[in-house]
């Protein structure tokens, strides 16, 4: 299997499946096939389907197999960048809700349950992420334009809240609050920041849909109510 990833802001990744080749996306997330390619639609399971709609998932999945060679593109949704994460059995990753595009290879994925409280309402990803680990690649939607660090063991970064995008399974997500209470309130950072610790590889993203669409909102003419 090869990809190449295209189109700069508004991206696309054109996988290139030899016979007997499969990759796996969401339903609706192909964009462009040849016809040598067929698809086969599953929910996987109950559980599964419902954890995927928890996470801000489809229930369903498509498989794409190819019959002969052939070239499938998958686009991004929003306008941003498309990565490919190598995943092997001692390097999974964790992704935060609406990231995940497809995947190829021997690849399970769960819910990831995030274990604090505190992390869970005030992290900016949510109690749910989702974990994928085996032994394949993983294509991610970055919001904007992605960043990667490592963070080694005893280390961690200060994150304002949805910009992380992924990170490794070994690495492990808290929240700190904004020290001085002139800093929280006027700062224009809010309360909480997300802090992610080593060891293992982050993933940000410039541009959260959320925060984008915020700042979109402030700008629409909003009727009296008369």
């Amino acid at each position: 299997m090869q990809y190449e990833i295209a189109g700069g802001s508004l991206p696309v990744v054109k996988v290139q499946l030899k016979a007997g080749e499969a990759i796996v996306c969401e339903s609706g997330g192909m964009s462009w096939m040849d016809d040598e390619i067929e698809m086969q639609t599953s929910a996987g399971g109950f559980g599964k389907a419902l954890g995927r709609m928890f996470t801000n998932e489809h229930a369903f999945m498509n498989t794409y197999i190819a019959k002969k060679d052939g070239e499938i593109a998958l686009a991004s949704k929003f306008p941003g960048s498309i990565r490919a994460v190598e995943i092997t059995p001692d390097n999974g990753i964790v992704i935060q809700k609406g990231s995940f595009l497809a995947y190829v290879g021997d690849i399970e994925n769960e819910v990831f349950f995030q274990k604090k409280l505190s992390t869970g309402f005030f992290g900016g990803e949510g109690f749910l992420m989702r974990r994928y680990h085996g032994n394949g690649i993983v294509f991610l939607e970055i919001d904007g334009s992605a960043h990667e660090y490592e963070i080694p063991a005893g280390d961690c970064k200060i994150i304002d809240t949805s910009h992380v995008a992924a990170m490794s399974d070994s690495c492990s997500m808290d929240v700190r609050a904004v020290k001085g209470v002139k800093n929280a309130l006027l700062g224009g950072e809010g309360f909480f920041n997300t802090v992610v610790h080593g060891p293992g590889k982050i993933i940000l993203q410039s541009m959260p849909i959320a925060a984008t669409a915020m700042e979109i909102y402030n700008y629409i003419p909003h009727s009296s109510g008369r």
